[in-house]
């Protein structure tokens, strides 16, 4: 199973192409936040749509090399997603995992009571489950409540059966 166009979309807006320069290209760069004692930090380098994965300052990326770079690390939130699922998911609650994991990490998801939930057979409890993940930098952040909302919206969101034409009838 693969992230559908729905769950990249998702994750797009989520994280934005950030730094990007005026030819469309990205640079990258480190945000700034402060811990619950008030003091400040970098961020991890990103760049494009919330690339991590050996990223260093001074790096610039094309919208190309920025998709597959997102690509790149989308595998390893699938596979992760597909390892720790004991039960049958569909596509939509595939997708809100796999952005979930996107940007708390995969030991974060393996770990959690979102996928105890969901393996218990609890699909409602999973989809609360979500907003245990609402807080960084030692409170909850308006934006990660937002996010998780829209996560566990698509994770909720019933698939719908591929259309099949009538058949004639004789």
């Amino acid at each position: 199973m693969n992230i559908s166009d729905e769950g990249l979309k998702l994750i797009k807006s989520f994280e934005g192409f950030h730094k990007m320069l005026p030819d469309g290209r990205c640079t990258a760069y480190q945000g700034k936040y402060k811990d619950k004692h008030g003091k400040e930090h970098l961020d991890i380098p990103t760049i494009g749509w919330g690339c991590t994965e050996g990223v260093e300052m001074g790096m610039i990326w094309t919208t190309e090399e920025a998709e597959v770079g997102l690509r790149r690390e989308l595998a390893k939130h699938e596979a992760a997603v597909l390892r720790v699922s004991t039960v049958a998911i569909n596509q939509n609650q595939f997708d809100a995992m796999v952005a979930l994991s996107y940007n708390v990490g995969t030991g974060a998801l393996q770990k959690s009571t979102l996928v105890k939930r969901l393996n218990r057979g609890d699909v409602n409890g999973a989809a609360a489950a979500f907003e245990l993940f609402n807080s960084a930098y030692g409170g909850v952040q308006p934006g990660l409540v937002s996010r998780r909302k829209r996560e566990a919206a698509l994770f909720l969101k019933p698939t719908t059966a591929p259309v099949v034409p009538a058949m004639p009838q004789r």
